[in-house]
């Protein structure tokens, strides 16, 4: 699986929130500025984000989006779950496919089980990856000064 901006993007927009919005809302174009990202595509991952329970908004003259969960709470597998169409690293590992269509293979091929077990090993790395531990890292370019 080969990771698209979304999931990148939606990562460090998650990151963001944590750092500059422990007290207040933080404004998607104040976001846009710190991480170089247009708003427009902030506003697209942030409604997947918001209607999966990982940022509240709010709005008016102070308004902005904030985390809905606490950081150690929101994994780095839960965001690109919701933000990635799909989570399968070749097409054929896509379990609920009984025959694969990718491939002129008739059937189920046993190569298929190395790309099913190695996007499980990945999904099971990254659900270990929390927002915290991310912001605990030492020298962390987002933390706030």
């Amino acid at each position: 699986m080969r990771l698209t901006t979304k999931s990148r993007y939606g990562t460090r927009l998650i990151l963001d929130i944590a750092v500059y919005g422990k007290d207040k809302p933080v404004p998607l174009s104040d976001v846009s500025n710190r991480q170089n990202i247009s708003v427009k595509y902030l506003e697209q991952i942030t409604r997947k984000l918001k209607k999966a329970g990982i940022v509240d908004s709010c709005r008016g003259p102070s308004g902005g989006h904030m985390l809905a969960k606490s950081p150690d709470e929101i994994s780095i597998g839960q965001i690109v779950r919701i933000l990635e169409e799909s989570t399968v690293i070749a097409d054929c590992a896509d379990q609920k496919k009984k025959i694969c269509g990718v491939c002129n293979r008739a059937g189920e091929c046993l190569s298929r089980w190395v790309w099913v077990e190695a996007g499980r090993a990945m999904f099971d790395c990254l659900d270990k990856i929390t927002i915290s531990s991310l912001l605990s890292i030492e020298g962390g370019k987002l933390k706030k000064k």
